[in-house]
């Protein structure tokens, strides 16, 4: 019979945003009296740390810790972001948002886009973007929580953060030894196993330190020391259809106004990321080795900085992919010990979040069994695949030149993402599997966005007259635009709100 009086030790291997966040949850969430935390972390071995732009999930882990919102945007140097800009991904020069929250208003049986594809043949229609309430005001550069204040008929606004990801830890870490939790400073040197089972039991440290454990955590980064190196699960490649594997981050220097949105701009060998912060502007280019030399990356980057750079540019070596099985005997992975994700739709630290949420669910109460391991390997594998399909989109969906985009869009798809593209082109469909991120309504703002346009749209569109149909479209518009024009300057509403105090990083 298992002694459930017995507490149980969770050790995990490696700090950064994904141990302190793992570390964070399970301090505050479970019982002390059951379960013990432990987290291995040198001060030798740097981390990535580039992820500083999120979406609006990364609230509900804040609000799960009891974290204050304005206090966590002071320690972190934080911003607020309504969506992401795409500049130059249909063709040079153009720009489209992918903007969280609503486009316009569904009716009982379609969704709002079908009616804008109908107005849109007509040749009378506003883009997109003016019918979504978040896309307008990231554009105006406003910013509100809350309820709507001029309508009832709009909704909430949903937001994320842009936010420094080493304070953020750092953060994380001082909430975590407030509870109890032991941080180990060392470098892991050896890892034992268990002769008959093959378990882990124990990390060997520097200095002869033995930490011992029922279940680990593998936060190691692209080493995977304990899931990929110890255990031997293998890596899933995803290149042919994701093909950039090299990245350098450099911060700038904070100019212009404080925009709340990210930015991800076209390059001719992949893209550049802009991230605002209150202190700095978080900057980078993603990019394929096959198609550009490192040096030709840095000058592109370099050259393309709204301030000075403040340090030299970093580079950052991966392979888009994930590991074959994020759970195995009893070691779960997570961040990039589970997988490479390019922060193109800024998923990274999301992927952390739905992790630790799917770890607490399926916590086994003594040894995991198959079924449990089974179950949250299905779940993570589904999740995964689902959004590297919407990252693949942005690639496939270019109307760029160029050897690297003439190679993205002629890329077979894998059999999901083609299914998925053949319903929207056919009929203008989008239908969500299981439990995916991405809501349909982000599907639909990136394949118009990129020009993607569906041959038809659903019969019942056709039901308003002209007129009706115009004067709908153009009071939704009207809505949003006058909710929009009583909001607060962005940069106005962080200083009354979580302004960082200066010298506190």
């Amino acid at each position: 019979m298992q002694d459930l009086s017995a507490p149980r030790t969770i050790v995990i291997a490696g700090g950064g945003s994904a141990g302190w966040m793992t570390a964070a949850a399970c301090a505050h969430l479970l019982p002390a009296h059951l379960y013990r935390v432990a987290l291995i972390e040198s001060d030798a071995i740097g981390t990535v740390g580039v992820g500083e732009a999120t979406i609006p999930q990364i609230r509900n882990f804040n609000q799960a810790l009891g974290l204050d919102e304005d206090a966590f945007l002071r320690a972190t140097g934080g911003t607020f972001k309504l969506g992401i800009e795409f500049v130059g991904w249909g063709a040079p020069g153009e720009r489209y948002l992918h903007a969280f929250g609503d486009v316009g208003r569904d009716s009982a049986l379609h969704a709002f886009h079908h009616l804008w594809l109908r107005a849109r043949a007509g040749g009378d229609v506003r883009p997109l973007g003016d019918y979504a309430l978040n896309d307008l005001a990231a554009r105006a550069a406003r910013m509100q929580r809350g309820a709507a204040r001029t309508a009832r008929i709009l909704p909430e606004m949903p937001y994320a953060f842009h936010f420094d990801a080493a304070l953020y830890a750092r953060m994380l870490r001082r909430f975590v030894e407030a509870r109890g939790v032991m941080r180990h400073e060392g470098r892991i040197v050896r890892v034992e196993r268990a002769g008959e089972s093959g378990d882990v039991t124990a990390l060997l440290l520097e200095g002869e330190r033995r930490i011992a454990g029922d279940l680990f955590v593998d936060a190691t980064g692209f080493r995977s020391l304990l899931l990929g190196e110890t255990l031997g699960v293998g890596f899933e490649e995803w290149t042919r259809w994701l093909p950039c594997d090299r990245a350098l981050a450099v911060p700038s220097a904070r100019t212009g106004p404080l925009l709340p949105y990210t930015r991800a701009t076209a390059h001719d060998a992949g893209w550049q990321w802009r991230i605002p912060l209150q202190h700095r502007t978080g900057n980078g280019v993603v990019y394929s080795s096959a198609h550009w030399s490192d040096d030709a990356a840095a000058d592109h980057l370099l050259a393309n900085l709204d301030g000075a750079a403040e340090a030299d540019p970093r580079p950052i070596r991966f392979t888009t992919g994930k590991r074959a099985r994020m759970w195995a005997h009893n070691v779960v992975a997570l961040g990039l010990a589970a997988g490479f994700m390019e922060p193109l739709e800024s998923t990274s630290l999301h992927l952390v979040q739905s992790t630790i949420a799917r770890l607490l669910k399926l916590l086994p109460g003594a040894a995991a069994g198959d079924a449990v391991r089974d179950a949250f390997n299905a779940q993570a594998d589904e999740e995964w695949t689902r959004i590297r399909d919407f990252l693949i989109l942005h690639y496939h969906a270019n109307a760029r030149d160029g050897d690297f985009w003439r190679a993205c869009r002629d890329a077979a798809l894998p059999d999901t993402l083609a299914a998925k593209l053949a319903l929207w082109r056919e009929e203008a469909g989008v239908v969500r599997a299981g439990e995916e991120l991405f809501t349909d309504v982000a599907w639909i703002q990136v394949l118009i966005g990129q020009g993607v346009i569906p041959r038809r749209w659903h019969p019942l569109a056709d039901a308003p007259s002209q007129a009706e149909m115009a004067e709908y479209l153009d009071l939704i518009h009207q809505l949003s635009a006058r909710e929009v024009a009583q909001m607060p300057d962005h940069a106005a509403f962080v200083a009354a709100h979580c302004a960082a105090r200066a010298g506190a990083r």
